[in-house]
């Protein structure tokens, strides 16, 4: 229920949110760690990390405009990989931020770059998790994702990916290792 919580409570305050730029733009939103945050180790629950990147991701897509279009055309987001690396536990009622921007995209996927950063006390600034997303949007009526280039063109931007980082790179030959490995599978 927290999490339906904290969505209302980001749309109430959207008001006061300034807009993100595409493609560089960065999404900064504020937490703190909840009791129902908590696993029985007593820390933020790695299945929570993963239901509040959806929020950092939201974010980007309104804080951008791109939303409108999303709506518009009835498309649906789509997560196809994630991988997250825990690096410092975050304990009950810390705060912290998630940054979550686009580092890389293909013709149908874009790559975030997720990172929960501890707010205050002897570990400010420090990250405590870092994650990389792959995912696009789905148009059901075509059934196919949406052009990347289009979802650019429909917030204004014309431009090429940057290069892939050495850890971009590395998770997307992982995600498509896997996705062979489980084809041979069928």
């Amino acid at each position: 229920m927290n999490l339906w919580l904290r969505l209302i409570w980001y749309l109430l305050t959207l008001w006061r949110r300034s807009a993100i730029q595409l493609p560089g733009g960065t999404s900064r939103l504020n937490f703190r760690v909840l009791p129902t945050d908590l696993d029985t180790s007593a820390h933020l629950n790695n299945g929570r990390y993963l239901a509040l990147m959806d929020l950092g991701r939201l974010d980007i897509l309104v804080a951008s405009g791109l939303w409108r279009a999303v709506l518009r055309h009835k498309w649906t987001p789509v997560a196809s990989a994630i991988k997250i690396r825990f690096r410092r536990e975050l304990r009950l009622f810390q705060r912290f931020e998630l940054a979550t921007r686009i580092v890389a995209w293909d013709a149908t996927n874009v790559v975030m770059e997720q990172h929960f950063i501890f707010k205050d006390g002897p570990k400010a600034g420090q990250i405590a998790a870092q994650a990389l997303f792959k995912g696009g949007l789905y148009d059901r009526a075509l059934k196919c994702f949406v052009p990347i280039e289009r979802l650019m063109s429909e917030v204004g931007v014309q431009s090429a990916s940057p290069p892939l980082t050495a850890d971009v790179d590395a998770f997307l030959k992982a995600d498509d290792e896997l996705k062979r490995a489980t084809q041979r599978l069928k």
